[in-house]
């Protein structure tokens, strides 16, 4: 019998509808019932492309007893953390203090007042990996919350402090200038992994950092550092011949588990691609690099095959798993290529490394050690004979597969992550004078208009099956924002610009806090959670801040408004130490100041929440 869950719009949680736990989405109803009982609330944070959500609730939340156990000591609530960032990111803080890691499943036991007192990520069914099963933690956290109450206080306190200082108001940090991205670009250059490409040399997991990558080639272009760009170069160059690009389909894979990209985390998001691709375009536009072009466009071809929905907008994420096991949609035998490509097989193998004994579990993943030329070279081939065969082997390939299992998507149409991924489709489109692509970004950037933002700038988060739903947060009206400006550059249609000034508009009036001095994450009218969140890092998506940043200064350049621009810069002063010393943190931050610091950052004076154009003797 599907429980609470099956009337939610989120596939994550209608993944966990027919559950034997008895789920409640978040909301008041689990909230007045855990204080109603006196029970403590289990909170369990995912998202529908995560292998190790998947592998927890097979183990745990589709076991009778385990749910037993669950229903009788708990108020269980379920969470998509792609719909409700703010949930997750108020207690991912939580996990992080408490664990000093996190991630997902994130499973965090709250009181009834909503304040965390024991948390952690997945847990297993019987005692492994150094982790006690999550039977007996539910046993000891539902005991530890009727017998020790002291200690939960305690911990409960200490939390509420972490929100407390996040929540200061924020000051001027430093002085922003181009020592500050001088510094920012040595602290890259410093965790540059030469051999491989990409930040932190160990042994993974490896992300792409897109936007860190893309503020070095700003830095490049700005300074001639020669090995800035060869920094950009070469990870992209490594991560488009690495297993953690799809050779067959196009488009990037979440992360890569190991420093040289071969071994990735299957699933498939909308926002990497949107960042990468970017990347791409601005890397093509750099270098004029074919190679760039070609696997920039094969991920823009991805996504509208794959991603696109058909009145527009852009699906989320392609789940890592197909057939109970990660990967298996991408990966290949060797038999498989040899029936596939008949007397093409040899080469393709050559090419992509293809060994009898494969390279992940008993399979292949594709990836490209080599340089073309190398392996034409060894066949006796012209390289251009080499990269006919290949062409024509990729197209095979993805016909075969195409018979497979395919991963499961989901379909939710985030206002966010859609922004961001217009904005890389007007670019590209620009920039490769590909009027496909102008179609796909304005026909999306409409259905944005149509169905997420309201008359007054105001943004939805969440687009699925024809219901929006979910007041949106910072970042879905800064990212919308964006992608207006983007399509008014790539149009010269100024309805778009007159959007992106009403979106913005709302931004201020909904999201600034004029006591803080800063932009928090949900609006003044959002409900209320046990801290209202404002994480200024840029993570493994821009943040809000960042993006709020990036459209105050981009539309000051176009309307001529010195408060739009005050307001972008004192975000940027409040923030100029950090981004100089972590600078992996702040990697959209960056390229927003690269933009401020060239655009004579020295007219304005900023204090107390204020930036000003000072006066002078000769006004």
């Amino acid at each position: 019998m599907a429980n609470r869950l099956a009337g939610e719009t989120s596939p994550y949680l209608r993944q966990h509808a027919d559950n034997p736990v008895d789920w409640y989405p978040w909301g008041a109803e689990a909230l007045e019932r855990a204080r109603r009982e006196s029970k403590p609330i289990l909170l369990s944070v995912g998202y529908a492309a995560c292998h190790w959500c998947h592998v927890m609730a097979h183990e745990s939340f589709e076991d009778t007893e385990t749910a037993r156990v669950m229903n009788e000591l708990f108020v269980n609530v379920k969470v998509d953390r792609e719909e409700r960032p703010d949930i997750d990111s108020v207690y991912m803080q939580a996990v992080q203090s408490m664990t000093g890691q996190g991630g997902w499943p994130m499973t965090v036991f709250l009181t009834p007042e909503g304040e965390p007192f024991y948390a952690g990520t997945y847990f297993p069914p019987v005692d492994r990996y150094g982790m006690p099963s999550f039977r007996r933690v539910l046993a000891s956290v539902a005991d530890a919350y009727v017998t020790k109450q002291d200690r939960v206080a305690r911990t409960a306190a200490a939390v509420r402090e972490i929100y407390a200082a996040a929540a200061a108001p924020a000051l001027a940090n430093g002085t922003l200038s181009t020592r500050t991205l001088e510094r920012a670009y040595r602290g890259l250059a410093s965790r540059f992994d030469e051999q491989n490409g990409g930040f932190d040399v160990g042994a993974g997991p490896k992300f792409p950092q897109a936007m860190a990558l893309d503020f070095a080639l700003r830095y490049w272009m700005r300074t001639g550092t020669e090995h800035a760009l060869h920094m950009v170069r070469r990870s992209f160059q490594a991560m488009a011949r690495g297993g953690v690009y799809d050779q067959v389909g196009g488009g990037f894979h979440r992360y890569s588990v190991d420093s040289a990209w071969l071994v990735p985390h299957f699933e498939k998001m909308l926002y990497d691609n949107a960042l990468l691709a970017r990347l791409g375009v601005h890397l093509w536009q750099a270098t004029q690099d074919v190679a760039v072009r070609r696997v920039t466009e094969e991920t823009l071809d991805w996504v509208r095959r794959e991603m696109t929905a058909p009145a527009g907008g852009f699906y989320s994420t392609l789940d890592a798993d197909s057939e109970g096991h990660e990967g298996r949609f991408y990966v290949w035998t060797e038999s498989e290529l040899d029936a596939a490509l008949g007397p093409d097989s040899a080469l393709v193998k050559a090419y992509y490394n293809v060994t009898p004994q494969g390279n992940f579990e008993g399979r292949s993943i594709l990836f490209v050690p080599a340089e073309a030329s190398v392996v034409a070279r060894r066949a006796n081939i012209t390289e251009a004979a080499l990269m006919a065969t290949i062409a024509r082997a990729k197209r095979t390939l993805a016909a075969v597969r195409d018979g497979r299992v395919r991963p499961a998507r989901d379909e939710k149409i985030l206002a966010a992550w859609n922004g961001l991924m217009v904005r890389a489709v007007a670019e590209a489109a620009q920039a490769f004078d590909r009027p496909d692509y102008r179609e796909l970004a304005v026909t999306a950037g409409e259905f944005l208009q149509r169905e997420l933002v309201n008359s007054h700038g105001r943004v939805m988060r969440s687009h699925t099956q024809g219901v929006t739903r979910i007041p949106g947060y910072l970042d879905d009206h800064a990212s919308v924002g964006l992608a207006d400006v983007a399509l008014y550059e790539l149009t010269g249609e100024a309805v778009w610009l007159d959007r992106a000034q009403k979106i913005a508009d709302a931004i201020d009036e909904w999201f600034w806090d004029e006591s803080a001095h800063a932009y928090f994450d949900t609006a003044r009218d959002a409900d209320p959670l046990i801290a209202r969140p404002r994480d200024v890092t840029d993570n493994a998506v821009p943040s809000g801040t960042s993006l709020a940043a990036d459209l105050m200064l981009s539309l000051s350049h176009y309307a001529h408004d010195d408060a739009r621009r005050a307001r972008g810069i004192w975000i940027l002063t409040t923030m100029a130490e950090p981004i100089a010393e972590y600078p992996t943190a702040f990697g959209n931050l960056l390229g927003v100041a690269d933009r401020a610091v060239h655009g004579a950052v020295a007219e304005f004076v900023c204090r107390d929440g204020v930036c000003e154009v000072p006066v002078t003797a000769a006004d």
